[in-house]
């Protein structure tokens, strides 16, 4: 492993010191062995270079630490991008229909056509796929076609009858809209047992395409929440052979979609590469499908909805309580305000009967000042989406409640609020998943005007904030000497965020690409 010698550009240090954030500015940067051996000016650190270090001079470029996503479906993003329908961005009914049939013709009788991504706030017709519709484009054809945020699904009638439903089934934490073929949260999980469980290679090659697809756009780390026995087993089995192309953290989910039985906790895991020593739970809906678990009813719909909560409180205490003891970290999607709720009373108890890591909340979606105060007072590390402020945006002015939408997702007030933030995506849920696009979001892009938050807090939730919530922060996350030499170059200026862009990405010191290196000097 090289040793390497960085000057030459902006090296930028994201720090938090008081409550208050900066970007450190330093003049050079030495790696030895995969880790960062000393920052300074660069005339000090020149007699510590061993022979031999390559100097690599950045030309004015910006040199940060690797970003890091803490909460990113990493094999749905890898899934989309091989072998799944991708219907994210269609604009109409007709060309999602136009999709499908496509997609039908070149399936064999009996195949399940499996899609993702339509947003009915972005459809011209502003209406969900039907069941009738379905059965008529693909008539051989089992259809499962899961909505942006993955909490509403689309299905025909091969796909309820494979499934075993029917007009009478009901479902714990979700919902069946049998006329219309529609799947809501953990009824999804009727339709995925009976599509039959990937094979580990494909699991792996999707978790492969997805982290090489995540290098690309300058993340280092990232967390990939929801994860099964199965596709542990595939992160496993990379890892052991050396093929993660990112260091990845793994929240494993304790109960999954359309079922009562519990996976044990995991044999917790940790290297260079993989982590997993954190659990999943999902206390509601989402938001952008009004599914998310609100005290006030959703615009718009009528009769008057409220969405859903999937646990009764004492079930989830008890499941928590268990992992707590044991030492795990906890992640819990709760976006509406009745889950916030529910959650934060759960995770108050927990401290109160043990000690225990600190834990998150996922989304944290429709905090009010009593949410912001008790997770400061727990210790609670939040994990928003940015980039849903840009991709989701009609959804939220079309059913959030008018008197919540500036708490929606309100990325200012976490940080007055002394919250702990890591920044993330929940890509595939939205199409843009560069932290760049994030970055631009949480800047330049409120929901409503004062919401936004400085390029300084900004950055340190995409790098400092990930490796906190994860649990790694004397690893990655910052310039500390000590820290894996993971970075992102960009090329831009940090004045104009919509200018920026990434030049490469290092993990260990090691360029993403020999056609993409930060070039050495003359």
């Amino acid at each position: 492993m090289s040793n390497l010698l960085f000057y030459g550009g902006s090296i930028l240090n994201p720090k938090r010191q008081a409550g208050a954030y900066r970007l450190e500015r330093l003049e050079a940067l030495l790696v030895r062995e995969g880790r960062i051996a000393a920052v300074g000016r660069l005339s000090d650190l020149e007699p510590l270079a061993p022979p031999g270090t390559q100097r690599v001079n950045l030309e004015g470029r910006l040199l940060l630490p690797g970003f890091n996503d803490a909460h990113i479906h990493i094999w749905k993003v890898g899934q989309l991008r091989t072998s799944l329908l991708d219907l994210r961005g269609v604009e109409s009914l007709a060309e999602l229909y136009r999709q499908v049939q496509a997609r039908a013709r070149a399936l064999k009788p009996g195949e399940w056509l499996w899609g993702r991504g339509w947003n009915e706030a972005l459809l011209a017709e502003k209406a969900m796929p039907s069941k009738a519709a379905l059965d008529t484009l693909a008539p051989q054809n089992p259809v499962l076609l899961t909505r942006t945020c993955a909490h509403i699904h689309a299905v025909n009638s091969q796909a309820l009858k494979l499934a075993g439903i029917t007009p009478e089934t009901r479902v714990a934490g979700g919902e069946i809209d049998f006329e219309k073929g529609l799947l809501y949260e953990s009824a999804y999980g009727l339709a995925f047992k009976a599509m039959g469980e990937p094979s580990q290679a494909q699991y792996e090659a999707w978790v492969k395409a997805g982290c090489e697809y995540l290098r690309s756009l300058g993340l280092t780390s990232a967390t990939d929440p929801a994860v099964d026995p199965p596709l542990y087993a595939a992160y496993k089995a990379l890892d052991e052979r050396g093929e993660l192309p990112i260091r990845v953290n793994l929240l494993y989910i304790r109960r999954p979609d359309g079922g009562t039985e519990t996976f044990p906790l995991p044999e917790k895991h940790l290297s260079a590469h993989l982590r997993c020593d954190s659990v999943k739970f999902f206390a509601d809906g989402g938001l952008s499908g009004a599914t998310a678990a609100i005290s006030r009813p959703y615009r718009t719909l009528k009769p008057p909805q409220y969405g859903l909560l999937r646990f009764e409180e004492e079930e989830l205490f008890s499941l928590a309580l268990e992992a707590h003891r044991a030492g795990f970290r906890i992640g819990t999607h709760a976006i509406g305000d009745r889950a916030l709720d529910q959650v934060l009373r759960v995770y108050e108890r927990l401290y109160q009967a043990a000690p225990g890591p600190r834990h998150r909340l996922e989304h944290f979606g429709l905090a009010g000042p009593e949410h912001l105060a008790k997770a400061r007072e727990l210790g609670i590390i939040a994990v928003p989406q940015p980039v849903f402020l840009r991709e989701l945006r009609a959804n939220y002015e079309r059913y959030v409640p008018e008197e919540w939408l500036c708490r929606c997702f309100n990325l200012r007030a976490l940080f007055e609020a002394g919250l702990t933030v890591a920044f993330s995506s929940d890509g595939p849920v939205v199409r843009q998943v560069a932290p760049l696009d994030g970055l631009q979001a949480a800047l330049l892009e409120p929901l409503c005007p004062g919401n936004q938050v400085n390029l300084a807090q900004a950055l340190w939730a995409y790098t400092v904030g990930g490796a906190i919530a994860q649990g790694d922060e004397d690893n990655r996350g910052s310039l500390e000497v000590g820290r894996w030499a993971d970075f992102v170059v960009l090329q831009g200026d940090l004045s104009e965020p919509y200018s920026l862009s990434v030049h490469s990405t290092l993990l260990g010191g090691l360029a993403d690409s020999p056609s993409n290196r930060v070039p050495p000097a003359p």
